[in-house]
């Protein structure tokens, strides 16, 4: 997976794969609060992949009380973000 964010600079951007959100430099609780923003106003219709600074460990309740599943993905990328936690966040099936 890698951790590139579009030319021009947004925070949010959609692949085949997933809805991307980098919250990466906020300070806390701001990378929670969008995360659950784009879950709860269902701009993330079933899977967003976050790039993150830190383990969010204070999110993943948070998710499980959404219905959403969570896993760390590898991070395919050069040296410039090589400390960069990918989240992949997935709705559970109904």
């Amino acid at each position: 997976m890698s951790c590139t964010r579009p030319q021009d600079g947004s925070r949010i951007w959609q692949t085949v794969d997933a809805l991307h959100v980098d919250v990466r430099g906020l300070p806390p609780p701001e990378p929670m609060i969008e995360i659950l923003r784009l879950i709860d106003s269902g701009e993330a219709q079933s899977a967003l992949i976050a790039h993150l600074d830190r383990e969010p460990i204070f999110l993943y309740p948070e998710l499980d009380d959404r219905g959403w599943s969570h896993e760390i993905i590898p991070s395919t990328c050069d040296a410039d973000c090589s400390d960069e936690v990918l989240l992949r966040i997935v709705r559970w099936s109904a």
